[in-house]
């Protein structure tokens, strides 16, 4: 009878209480050799790789690097080596050749360094390439080898004592920014750009059209510093934007171009300080781009822009 009237009482059905919630009972099962299987995957994946396959890896990423350094000091030694049999030619002018040398074999280097693999090695073996020129050009400078054409290509007045002074210094920024800088970082990439491109075209545009001299420093001229605060920046921005289409560098291009142009300044304000006789261009420019740049950009690897 009460069956019956809770069936159809919705008053009775309100007061009786809720029926408790389903349980879910895990039963022990003695077969765990599925659960075991299907996990081994995951386990595997999440895993660490062998030491052979980490050998292997590392083998072939020295390899690779081997082999890029070799490719770019091959270029370098041909760059050198052409731009000498155009001037002994009489086809560009020894002192145009010169700071052409000059310009190209910073960007050329810096061009190469996406090549290299991305192992923690690769810069060192990028590094390869200065270490060896700075030899070079300390057993050339101190006498000990002689080479005409390296001196004429590289040298104003053709002594090897100069190999020791402008070209040495230049190839110890490029080995100091390889080895601290490296490839991710915007303040190796924007000195180096200076002191190539920008010194560089300095020197080509100031003394063909350098007639007006800067009151503050008769052997530079307003031309001359004009072109490299536009030259430097043009090539510090083409190599940032090169590095950031291989994933390098990651900026907010509206504020680093500001950054850049800042850096530009100070570079071009120091180059033409006079104070060449005791400081040598290719140590005053990439000091104050790297302590102008470290400033704007910080020392941290720009995959995101926070400054």
């Amino acid at each position: 009878m009460w069956r019956g009237v809770a069936a159809h009482s919705p008053l009775l059905l309100r007061a009786l209480p809720p029926p408790p919630p389903p349980t879910l009972l895990l039963v022990p099962t003695t077969n765990t050799t599925t659960t075991t299987t299907s996990l081994a995957p995951l386990l595997r994946a999440s895993s660490p790789a062998p030491p052979r396959l980490r050998r292997v890896a590392a083998a072939a990423a020295a390899m690779h690097d081997g082999a890029a350094a070799a490719l770019v000091m091959g270029g370098a030694y041909s760059l050198v080596l052409a731009f000498d049999k155009l001037s002994e030619r009489h086809i560009v002018e020894q002192s145009l050749s010169r700071k052409i040398v000059h310009v190209l074999s910073g960007i050329l280097f810096m061009s190469s360094w996406p090549f290299f693999s991305s192992s923690a090695a690769a810069r060192y073996f990028a590094a390869i390439v200065p270490l060896l020129n700075c030899i070079r050009l300390l057993t050339h400078g101190l006498r000990l080898f002689t080479n005409e054409a390296l001196i004429k290509s590289v040298t104003r007045e053709g002594k090897p004592e100069e190999l020791l002074r402008g070209p040495l210094y230049y190839v110890i920024v490029l080995l100091f920014c390889v080895l601290v800088f490296w490839r991710d970082s915007p303040v190796g990439v924007v000195s180096l750009s200076m002191m190539s491109g920008g010194d560089g075209f300095a020197d080509i545009v100031g003394r063909r059209y350098g007639a007006i001299k800067l009151p503050y420093n008769r052997k530079k001229s307003w031309v001359g510093s004009i072109s490299m605060f536009l030259s430097g920046f043009v090539f510090s921005i083409g190599m940032l934007f090169y590095f950031s289409c291989f994933g390098y560098i990651c900026l907010d291009w509206e504020r680093a171009i500001w950054k850049v142009a800042l850096v530009s300044f100070a570079a071009t304000l120091v180059e033409s300080l006079p104070i060449s006789d005791v400081l040598d261009d290719n140590i005053s420019v990439p000091l104050a781009s790297m302590l102008t740049a470290f400033l704007v950009f910080g020392s941290s690897p720009q995959w995101i822009e926070s400054n």
